[in-house]
């Protein structure tokens, strides 16, 4: 089983030591000043975290030793880049670089090629989608879709079936002309565990939100809903969700 795994490509993650916040900056500045050594005790030492990114993608039938060295890629990547005087930790920055590499991979490698019109199609019937709900307050089904689209339902239907993995998860899908959605908005999180919510230590910083604010990240990152299932049962649209929870997030960012 790949579940707790902690040996992978030949190396034992449990072994590894952990390093304090501190330490990683002061060696991710030495890193990005040429110092080889120090590059290699962060990769070394942040092997965990790309593990824990893996086994995020164990339902895929994909060999982990695969992911966890397209991982690794990623980690170099995001050490390589990231910028010690952020002000964020630097597993905020890692694990959406750790991610967004293994997607890309299992995007570039998936056996099943989808053209670029039917792709435009797919992303077309997605804006639509989320312009009918906005106009009507409910999920349009594929028949108005496709009405609104101008183009025969089996199309939008075989479209939308074809997309695997979006080849980015900031495409925008939606805007009202100040705040855009994204692909990543729309993705039901169905992850039970604490560990990301835990490294942007989410659960202190909400404290000094408002009522509000709480409730919308709750509902995102505790709960997994998407950003249309809290506009409706808060009351409010999309757009506003979009707006509270952006905003709630940079000033978690900025206390962090």
């Amino acid at each position: 089983m790949y579940v707790n795994k902690v040996e992978i490509c030949g190396v034992n993650t449990a072994r590894l030591r952990t390093l304090k916040e501190a330490e990683k900056m002061d060696l991710l500045r030495k890193a990005q000043a040429g110092d080889r050594a120090a590059r290699e005790e962060l990769i070394s030492c942040n092997l965990r975290l790309v593990l824990s990114v893996v086994q995020k993608f164990t339902n895929r039938g994909e060999n982990l030793d695969d992911l966890f060295q397209v991982g690794c890629v990623g980690l170099i990547k995001a050490i390589d880049n990231f910028d010690p005087n952020l002000g964020v930790k630097f597993s905020t920055y890692g694990v959406p670089m750790i991610i967004g590499e293994i997607r890309r991979y299992l995007r570039d490698n998936n056996m099943v090629r989808v053209s670029r019109s039917m792709r435009d199609t797919a992303y077309k019937a997605m804006q639509t989608k989320e312009l009918l709900t906005g106009r009507n307050l409910r999920e349009p089904t594929v028949e108005e879709i496709a009405a609104e689209m101008g183009c025969p339902k089996e199309d939008v239907v075989l479209a939308l079936e074809s997309i695997v993995e979006p080849s980015s998860l900031y495409d925008p899908v939606y805007s009202d002309g100040r705040d855009t959605i994204f692909v990543m908005d729309q993705i039901r999180d169905n992850c039970t565990d604490t560990d990301w919510l835990e490294e942007i230590a989410l659960k202190q910083a909400m404290e000094n939100l408002s009522e509000r604010e709480k409730k919308i990240l709750s509902l995102r990152f505790l709960v997994g809903k998407t950003q249309i299932e809290v506009s409706r049962e808060i009351g409010i649209s999309q757009a506003q969700v979009s707006r509270i929870e952006k905003g709630a997030l940079e000033r978690i960012k900025k206390q962090i």
